[in-house]
């Protein structure tokens, strides 16, 4: 896949690396970060691009699709855990506490999950279906896009090839790390979950508003 990729982008040039980035913050199971780093090590090897542009344009795309991943989340995705929800056990209590993280760490998830792959691109989707504000949503979309593209695109430039053979054990590091850290969240929530119920409904008083 990575020769077909490299022909694409060296081809289609930064498009190429915007849409499949963009497609990926949507949802869509795609090599966004495989993509970055192949146009970084393009733009220090043969110099088709410049660094900073390509590092814009995928932080452009990322913001993008995960923007348009928000609002499907935002829109289809709340109503669909109010009308379905109860069958997976999915109360409207727990559909308000999941609202209430978000309200409260919703900035450092989107942030920490831009860097987590599969959670990269879910991430837009959860954040709109426990309806983060979109204002807080927007400023940590931003700066973890950046610092995603910044971190991979310069580091790929750099370091070259050394970087591509090492995304695939970072890519299992990040896997397990995301596995580890769900866990722990999941444990943490079942245990205190009555307490951090009644937390969520003193911040979200009322019942829940359907879209």
């Amino acid at each position: 896949m990575t020769p077909t990729i490299a022909h694409l982008i060296h081809v289609y040039g930064l498009v190429i690396v915007a849409g499949i980035i963009g497609l990926e913050s949507v949802g869509l199971p795609v090599p966004g970060e495989s993509v970055l780093i192949l146009a970084s090590i393009l733009a220090g090897t043969r110099h088709d691009f410049h660094i900073g542009s390509v590092i814009l344009t995928a932080a452009g795309g990322a913001i993008v699709g995960q923007m348009i991943g928000y609002v499907i989340g935002r829109e289809f995705g709340y109503w669909l855990l109010l009308r379905f929800g109860v069958y997976l056990r999915i109360t409207e209590s727990r559909i308000k506490l999941g609202q209430y993280l978000f309200l409260r760490h919703g900035g450092k998830i989107i942030i920490v999950a831009r860097f987590i792959p599969l959670l990269r691109a879910l991430a837009g989707i959860l954040a709109g279906a426990n309806r983060m504000p979109w204002r807080h949503f927007l400023l940590a979309n931003i700066v973890g896009a950046l610092a995603w593209a910044s971190f991979f695109g310069f580091s790929a430039y750099l370091l070259g090839r050394q970087v591509e053979r090492a995304a695939g054990p970072m890519v299992i590091i990040f896997g397990l790390a995301a596995v580890v850290v769900i866990m722990v969240g999941i444990n943490f929530v079942g245990r205190h979950e009555a307490e951090l119920t009644a937390e969520a409904e003193r911040a979200l008083p009322g019942p829940l508003q359907w879209p």
